[in-house]
């Protein structure tokens, strides 16, 4: 149902490479860049190529956080983005695990990204 999400970050590039090398067990890659008021934007997609998620300068102190919801292809990629948020040094906030309180078959690891956004994988198993 989402067209795209754009989130505010304090450094684009650093953000890009870390969405990039964390979520790529997700197909998620750099679709494009350009400047705007003399700061960076870069375009996130998944497999499809279609920019779904945005990355943009800071215009104002964070005071919210975002929470944002990747969708894994299986569970073994859920798994993966795990080992790389840990080797990124990101903060786990929850281990990959069966959530039965959202459904029997949702499977998700949640992480602070770079500006301490609340970001997750799910893979959702409805045969479970």
């Amino acid at each position: 149902m989402l067209d795209h999400l754009s989130i505010q970050v304090s450094d684009v590039a650093a953000a890009t490479a870390f969405y990039v090398d964390v979520f790529a067990p997700l197909g998620v890659g750099e679709a494009m860049r350009f400047a705007r008021d003399g700061g960076l934007v870069v375009g996130l997609s998944g497999p499809d190529g279609f920019p779904h998620f945005w990355l943009g300068p800071a215009g104002v102190a964070a005071g919210r956080e975002v929470h944002v919801a990747f969708t894994a292809p299986s569970r073994t990629a859920v798994d993966e983005v795990h080992a790389r948020a840990t080797a990124a040094g990101a903060e786990i906030l929850h281990a990959p695990r069966v959530w039965p309180e959202y459904h029997p078959g949702y499977y998700g690891v949640f992480l602070r990204d770079l500006d301490g956004n609340n970001v997750e994988a799910v893979h959702h198993d409805f045969s479970s």
